[in-house]
């Protein structure tokens, strides 16, 4: 009986940690697995660098964006940090 009584709070302190910063992660992870696999031509996507570009080419692994007029570079998929589905609103030029 007194063992059970010193594993409960153990118990509970890693059921908390599990709900307050393991969950989460999970589920952000998932959600930036969801919207790497879902990128197609005419996106816009950011890298974890910072570039901004229009994707023109999409393989299983690589992304081909288009960063300026005809200056396109390759990128691992998993480096994208954010994907704008095409067809928002123009800037003012």
């Amino acid at each position: 009986m007194m063992t059970f009584v010193g594993i409960v709070p153990w118990i509970l302190i890693f059921g908390i940690m599990y709900l307050l910063l393991f969950r989460p992660q999970q589920q952000r992870m998932k959600q930036h697995r969801n919207m790497v696999a879902a990128v197609k031509k005419n996106d816009v996507a950011v890298t974890s660098g910072g570039l901004i570009g229009k994707v023109t080419k999409v393989t299983d692994s690589e992304v081909e964006l288009e960063i300026a007029p005809n200056v396109r570079v390759k990128v691992i998929k998993s480096m994208l940090s954010d994907v704008r589905p095409h067809g928002g609103k123009p800037a003012n030029d």
